[in-house]
């Protein structure tokens, strides 16, 4: 057997799973269904976890990267969403928020899933350079890189429209997009 049991947290586990799936499916049932999929997985598979490859959390995150991507594989394209004027009425944030949806859209699926790493599973760069098999300063750089590509976009939209809130309110934090 193995000697410690990498579901011995299982709340803290679900909300980080959870948080992860929502970041890259959108919050509801797509996110319940690949951390409700992750978890039978790691019932199924938990002799196979290893402590000396790293942390539980990271075990988990990467049988869930799997049931994501099945999930995003199943779903049939819609195209583009369509663009979505905010009433008057709603916050700052939203806005914030939909504009970081929609400069997050624009990245390619590798920088998508490095921000959902980080951001939505709220994984530290070294436990991303254990899930990927990378180094950690490789990880770091590409962050790095990743989020000025995002601000610039920001500042393209924000320069184009003259109106809302400058990329410089928006900030990147460890919640999923709307």
């Amino acid at each position: 057997m193995f000697a410690r049991d990498p579901l011995s947290n299982p709340e803290f586990l679900i909300r980080r799973i959870y948080a992860y799936a929502a970041y890259r499916l959108g919050d509801g049932p797509d996110a319940e269904d690949a951390t409700s999929d992750a978890f039978e997985r790691a019932l199924r598979y938990r002799d196979s976890y290893d402590s000396d490859k790293g942390e539980p959390v990271a075990w988990l995150i990467g049988i869930a990267r799997r049931c994501v991507d099945q999930i995003l594989a199943d779903r049939v394209p819609v195209g583009e969403p369509p663009e979505v004027e905010a009433p008057v009425h709603i916050e700052e944030e939203t806005v914030n928020r939909l504009e970081l949806s929609r400069a997050l859209r624009s990245l390619s699926a590798q920088d998508r899933e490095l921000v959902a790493l980080r951001y939505g599973a709220d994984l530290s760069a070294r436990q991303i350079a254990e899930l990927l098999g990378a180094r950690t300063n490789t990880i770091e750089v590409a962050l790095h890189r990743v989020l000025e590509r995002l601000r610039r976009r920001l500042a393209r939209e924000q320069s184009s429209s003259q109106e809302g809130p400058s990329p410089e309110g928006v900030r990147i934090e460890p919640s999923p997009p709307v």
